[in-house]
């Protein structure tokens, strides 16, 4: 049953992925969550989120972020970044999984997740048949609901990572 929440992938960072490995495997979009996953909860784009979008836009790669955000958070963002979006996404249904694919003229196949939540990014993602990287939160502080999830996701991630040990021994 916690399986449908396990990640395929987990990276310290979206900024540590290997994606010229992924353009290599037939990656050809990638979605992104942003909060917590690209900059801190709230915050703008920074330098190094400007220069990933421009590494991937040289790649061939086409990015879209994905947020439940309301829009004005997500539109500045994308303007800064330089990639498509959508707001008020309805994470984890898998709706706005499959409308970012059809923006990106990607199927799931050829598109990959990026996000640092569980129950609402990751099972998204999965719902929608996208592989899935899950990503250390940038930041500490959060929201009072996201603290919560975070300490169920704790829970999860304990036994997703007993089973990746069992499989490797």
């Amino acid at each position: 049953m916690l399986e449908r929440f396990y990640p395929d992938n987990e990276a310290d960072s979206a900024y540590v992925i290997d994606y010229e490995r992924l353009y290599e495997k037939g990656c050809r979009g990638l979605i992104f969550d942003i909060d917590n996953t690209l900059v801190p909860h709230g915050a703008p784009a920074d330098q190094r989120a400007v220069e990933l979008f421009a590494r991937l836009r040289g790649l061939g790669l086409k990015t879209l972020l994905l947020s439940n955000n309301k829009e004005p958070r997500v539109k500045s963002f994308s303007i800064q970044v330089g990639a498509d979006y959508i707001f008020k996404a309805g994470k984890p249904g898998k709706e706005g999984y499959l409308r970012a694919m059809e923006r990106m003229g990607t199927n799931p196949g050829q598109t990959v997740f990026v996000g640092d939540q569980l129950f609402t990014d990751v099972w998204g993602a999965k719902r929608a048949g996208i592989e899935t990287y899950l990503v250390k939160p940038i930041h500490p502080k959060e929201e009072i609901q996201i603290i919560l999830k975070r300490r169920l996701e704790k829970i999860v991630l304990y036994f997703y990572h007993r089973k990746k040990e069992e499989r490797t021994s």
